[in-house]
This record gives structure tokens, sequence and C-alpha cells, in this order.
């Protein structure tokens, strides 16, 4: 197909405004520990979050909401990251998911009863 006709990737960055010196910093500092995760077994870090979550559920108060916490902190982190290449689909998707962990940490600090 010639490049004129071929629809645009999926990771194609739409946006036409240059990216934040922000951005960049945060690209740049993230780079070395997206280097160690990316170089490691692909189940670790979901097993990492899925770990802190259950443990967040299970310790509960307010050491179960810091652990949760940090697993917002990190979807969030993950999630401002790839946020130019994502798709709308994913980017809701995403933003679902980090929504579902902020909610079970505030149920964590004001349960019910």
């Amino acid at each position: 197909m010639p490049a004129a006709s071929r629809p645009p990737s999926r990771h194609t960055v739409t946006t036409t405004t240059p990216s934040s010196r922000t951005r960049a910093a945060v690209e740049r500092a993230s780079r070395p520990l997206l280097t160690r995760l990316s170089g490691g077994h692909r189940a670790i870090p979901f097993l990492l979050v899925l770990a802190l979550m259950v443990a967040g559920v299970f310790v509960g108060g307010v050491p179960g909401a810091l652990l949760v916490l940090v697993v917002v902190l990190f979807i969030g982190w993950l999630l401002y990251l790839g946020w130019p290449a994502l798709t709308t689909a994913e980017r809701m998707g995403r933003f679902a998911v980090l929504a579902v962990a902020v909610a079970v940490g505030v149920v964590q600090l004001f349960p019910r009863g």
C-alpha cells in the first residue's frame, strides 16, 4: 500500500504541539526504571501491582490505603508516559483501571460501618 493511502499507525502521536519540558523531564527521569522493568519478565510488574492491591485490600485502614496509593501512583505514571501513543479506547481503559484503584483506596480510608 502506498504511504499516502496507508492509515496512520495506532502509535502515531497525533498532537501538533511539541512535548513540554515537564514531559521531557519525566520521560528522561523514567527511562532507567522503564529499562529495568522491560528487561525482566513481563509478568513481574503485573504481579507486583496485583500483590500490592490484594495486600492493600486485606490489610485495610491507612496501611492498606498506602499500599493502594503506591499502585495508583504507578498506574498513573505509566498512563502519563503512554498517553501520547494510546488510542482513545486504550486511554479510557487505562483511566478506568486507575479510577477503580482510586476507589479501592478511598474505601480503605473510609470504610462503611
